[in-house]
C-alpha cells in the first residue's frame, strides 16, 4: 500500500464512518479496488482507531463531565446504549466476520441503508427531546440499533441518527448521541480485534509510514465528517445520502450478479 492509496482509504474512512453512508462498506469496496483485501482488519482497526480520535477531539467537554462524573447522567445513558450493541457484536461476531469478509451481502445492505436514511428524513422535524431529556429506554433502542449496524454496508451513524429521531430526539441531540455512542462501540471494537490485530500483523506486512499517513488522514477527515454531518442534520437533508447508497448498491449488485465484481 502507497501513500496515495493510504490517503484515499483514509478520506473514505474519516467521511464514511460518520457520513450516513456505512464506512465499513466503504472501506471494502475501497480495499477491494486497491488489492488489499487481505488486510482487511488489520487495516480497518487502524482506520477506525483514527475516527476515534475525531470524534474524542469534537466531544471532549462532553466526555471531560463523562470522566468526571463517572455515575452521571449521560455516562449512565451511554453504558446503557452500549450493552445492547455489546451483546449483539458478541453473540454474533462470527456471523458477521464472515459477511464482512465476503462481501456477499453489501449490495442489499447499501439499499437498506438508503431506505433507513429516507424514512428518518421525514422524523426530523418532529423531534422535541434535548440531551438533558433521552431516557434509559431511548439509549437502550439506540444501542440495539447500533448493534445491527455491525452489518458491513449499513451504517451505524445512519441507523443510530434514525433511532433517536424516531425516538423524538431533537434533530442536534439526536447527532450528538449517535456519536457520542460511537465511541465506546468503537473503542470496544479496537480491544477486542487487538489479539486478531497483532496476528494479521504477522501474516501482512504493510509500510509503517502508510499506515500511519491512512490514520491520521481518517482522523483529520473524521473531525470535518462529524461537524459538517450535524449541520446537515440541522439545516439540510438526509434523502441525498439515501439516493446516493441507493446508487451505489445497485452498482453494486449488477456488478456481483454479472460476476464482474
Amino acid at each position: 500500500m502507497g501513500w496515495f492509496e493510504a490517503m484515499i482509504l483514509g478520506i473514505i474512512q474519516g467521511l464514511t464512518e460518520f457520513l450516513p453512508i456505512s464506512s465499513t462498506g466503504h472501506l471494502y469496496l475501497g480495499r477491494h479496488m486497491f488489492g488489499l483485501d487481505e488486510a482487511g482488519l488489520f487495516l480497518d482497526t487502524l482506520l477506525h482507531f483514527g475516527t476515534l480520535l475525531a470524534v474524542i477531539i469534537v466531544f471532549r467537554e462532553e466526555l471531560l463531565v463523562v470522566v468526571k462524573n463517572p455515575l452521571g447522567r449521560l455516562a449512565r445513558l451511554l453504558f446503557i446504549g452500549t450493552i445492547p450493541t455489546a451483546l449483539i457484536g458478541l453473540t454474533f461476531n462470527d456471523f458477521f466476520t464472515n459477511i464482512s469478509q465476503t462481501g456477499e451481502t453489501i449490495g442489499w445492505e447499501f439499499l437498506a441503508t438508503g431506505c433507513i436514511l429516507w424514512i428518518a428524513d421525514r422524523w426530523k422535524e418532529t423531534g422535541y427531546k434535548e440531551m438533558e431529556q433521552i431516557s434509559v429506554r431511548d439509549a437502550l433502542i439506540i444501542g440495539t440499533f447500533q448493534g445491527v449496524a455491525i452489518l458491513p454496508a449499513i451504517s451505524r451513524s445512519g441507523l443510530t441518527i434514525a433511532a433517536a429521531l424516531l425516538r423524538q430526539i431533537e434533530k442536534k441531540s439526536a447527532a450528538s448521541f449517535s456519536f457520542l455512542l460511537s465511541i465506546p462501540a468503537i473503542t470496544g471494537a479496537v480491544v477486542l480485534q487487538s489479539r486478531e490485530l497483532a496476528d494479521a500483523s504477522t501474516q501482512f506486512s504493510l509500510p509503517l509510514s502508510s499506515l500511519l499517513l491512512a490514520t491520521v488522514t481518517a482522523a483529520l477527515c473524521g473531525y470535518f465528517a462529524v461537524k459538517w454531518m450535524i449541520r446537515i442534520l440541522c439545516q439540510g437533508s438526509l434523502k441525498g445520502f439515501a439516493v446516493y447508497v441507493w446508487a451505489l448498491g445497485a452498482i453494486v449488485l449488477i456488478l456481483q450478479y454479472s460476476d464482474n465484481f
